[in-house]
């Protein structure tokens, strides 16, 4: 198990799939002695509870029945303390006894709510069932009979469990951890360089890899080295660019995993080129996870319009390129740069690591501000 991010927060591993189910094993057994013959109503509390409860009653082999109420209390990684609403009691429970299964029992607002209304319905017994219990800030007299794991009054996510929404579906628990960083290696660095045309983030890129003893990886450098070594990646890009078309994201995250994995021992890497969308920056986060290592930071070379059409230019005398001639084509590049980055800016400013740097002055100049935000890291 390797320490997760979700969000904006890192998850460390708390608890393995066979512990769990070690543990649910345990307690099928337990409720089985005691309820063999009763015919139980099982109540499952969703959204959590829907992998425990699918494990532990694949281990029931005796008549029962499971129905499911929802609500919700938690908003982030900390519980509102309210149960906002309960939906979908509407099972029959006059005489049957009930055993209620949470995924994770903390104040005990939530068993509280459902025990008043399933006892309302005239059931004949009512236990609670939990895969986790917070005792230390239960608030409740309410007794928990039925307990898979104690654990300590932490964040958890994973085998159900969500943070806003995400990480239910992983099959181990993970707890939030106290150093929020994924890197395996503290000093590894990881830029997100950007800049619109003419930013000179060419020629930034190439002293910021020289400083650090970074790797960069230019995307279309990437493109071209696979092309022309007929990789089957390369191969592969070459068909949607001979058809005009663009280069399917899945594509570039293979050929980046490909020069990570050239590269494992590099210092960090230089990322210019891609990621271009939010959905591409997402991309690159879960891939660099998956290696141990994350983005530290996204360095943004700002320069106004008029100074990067005057540059432009300049460069399409030097190098007889047409396209950094004409004025008009220059202006479109810059205003479709604007509005792709817009988001991809803002992605990043949520991660706290988006950093705009004044793209004009000497080559030293910028540099220096450039430097500057790296070192304060």
């Amino acid at each position: 198990m390797k320490r997760i991010k979700i969000h904006d927060k890192v998850f460390e591993p708390y608890l393995s799939e066979s512990e769990i189910q070690s543990e649910v094993s345990r307690i099928a057994t337990e409720i089985s002695h005691k309820y063999i013959g009763k015919k139980p109503v099982f109540l499952g509390v969703l959204n959590g509870c829907f992998q425990f409860a699918a494990d532990l009653l694949k281990q029931i082999d005796f008549e029962c029945e499971i129905s499911f109420v929802k609500v919700a209390s938690y908003q982030g990684t900390k519980s509102t303390g309210n149960v906002r609403q309960l939906l979908g009691l509407d099972h029959k429970l006059k005489g049957r006894h009930v055993i209620i299964l949470e995924d994770i029992v903390d104040t005990g607002n939530t068993i509280e709510a459902i025990m008043e209304s399933v006892g309302g319905m005239g059931a004949s017994s009512i236990e609670v069932a939990t895969l986790l219990f917070k005792k230390d800030v239960y608030e409740k007299d309410i007794p928990i009979k039925f307990v898979a794991k104690e654990i300590k009054p932490e964040f958890v996510v994973g085998y159900g469990l969500d943070y806003d929404g995400l990480g239910r579906n992983l099959n181990a628990l993970y707890v939030l951890a106290g150093q929020q960083s994924l890197k395996v290696d503290e000093s590894m660095l990881n830029i997100v360089l950007f800049g619109p045309p003419g930013a000179g983030k060419g020629t930034q890129a190439e002293k910021l890899k020289e400083k650090y003893n970074l790797v960069h990886l230019s995307t279309g450098d990437i493109l071209r080295n696979e092309i022309q070594n007929q990789t089957e990646l390369g191969m592969m890009a070459k068909e949607f660019m001979d058809k005009g078309e663009l280069v399917p994201d899945e594509v570039v995250i293979d050929m980046i995993e490909n020069c990570l994995k050239e590269y494992n021992d590099a210092s960090g890497f230089i990322f210019d080129g891609f990621p271009r969308t939010t959905e591409q920056a997402s991309a690159l986060d879960e891939l660099l996870q998956k290696h141990g290592t994350e983005i530290d930071l996204m360095l943004s070379l700002e320069v106004d319009d008029e100074e990067l059409v005057a540059r432009i230019i300049q460069r399409g005398r030097e190098s007889g390129r047409e396209d950094d001639k004409n004025e008009s084509v220059i202006f479109n590049r810059i205003i479709t740069y604007n509005k792709k980055t817009a988001p991809l800016k803002d992605y990043y400013r949520e991660q706290d690591k988006y950093n705009s740097i004044e793209g004009i002055g000497s080559i030293e100049d910028v540099f220096g501000r450039l430097t500057e935000k790296v070192d304060a890291l």
